[in-house]
């Protein structure tokens, strides 16, 4: 079900990055609107991973404002870029990722604990939620992905897409309004793609705004309310998966799709 308001919950506005001189975002603008699911998709290096980062403040940008539900993500308001550097709100930050979650292409889990334990510890440490409490709570993020027999099973003995399901687990316990998926299942076989997928479809009938970097054209296809296409680090064309999959009019997304057709039955 659709959140019905009128602001987006996430606002990038002339969203610049650099590294080391070598600009990696170029002017990125997106919203995205409660309960949406938007997919990030073009070719390898083209700005989706640090576009996710900075939404999280995970790499701080250098132009532009990146804004979640209304507040502005990593710096102080009223600070300029026409001052230099921008003064930092590291408390306001804090605050502002308990409601993101993230997961990543490796499911960087602790391999000394078990699936429950991977999702309680993240729940005392960063809720300081009581463990009997915490335990509770991740039982049912692991039921929610299927995993609830595999609670007490270490991640060694867990297949790929059963470690990625956990660590959606780990990021859905913190309740977060957003998600943000970094390539979620390019780690994994092709036969444990599916179960990943599920999950996340499951999550959008659910609701849950979520951005996605992903190169699974046939989920983006059916799940996505938006697609952005990447290019250099710019945004070469933003709409509906019908737009952007199947009557894009720009030649680099048209590139992209041909490319990605030969080497796949899409």
């Amino acid at each position: 079900m659709k959140e019905q308001t009128s602001r987006p919950m996430v606002d990038i506005r002339g969203l610049g990055k650099a590294f080391s001189g070598v600009q990696v975002l170029r002017d990125v603008s997106l919203q995205v609107d409660p309960s949406d699911v938007v997919c990030l998709i073009g070719p390898s290096g083209s700005g989706k991973s640090t576009l996710l980062r900075c939404i999280n403040f995970l790499e701080p940008y250098s132009a532009g404002d990146v804004r979640i539900d209304g507040r502005l993500v990593g710096y102080k308001e009223g600070s300029s870029w026409l001052q230099g550097q921008r003064e930092r709100d590291p408390g306001a930050l804090r605050n502002l990722r308990s409601e993101i979650g993230m997961v990543f292409q490796s499911f960087n889990l602790w391999h000394h604990m078990t699936a429950l334990g991977n999702v309680t510890e993240a729940l005392m440490q960063v809720r300081g939620i009581h463990r009997a409490k915490a335990a509770e709570i991740a039982m049912a993020r692991l039921e929610q992905v299927g995993l609830a027999s595999r609670a007490n099973v270490y991640p060694a003995k867990l297949s790929g897409g059963q470690q990625q399901r956990v660590a959606i687990a780990r990021a859905l316990a913190m309740r977060p309004r957003i998600m943000l998926f970094d390539e979620p299942t390019s780690a994994l076989d092709p036969e444990l793609v599916g179960e990943v997928l599920e999950v996340m479809r499951q999550l959008a009938d659910d609701g849950m705004t979520m951005i996605i970097a992903t190169h699974e054209m046939g989920f983006a296809a059916k799940v996505a309310d938006k697609v952005a296409f990447l290019d250099g680090g710019a945004i070469v064309q933003y709409g509906t998966p019908s737009e952007v999959l199947r009557g894009s009019p720009e030649p680099r997304v048209q590139r992209f799709l041909q490319t990605y057709h030969e080497r796949n039955d899409f």
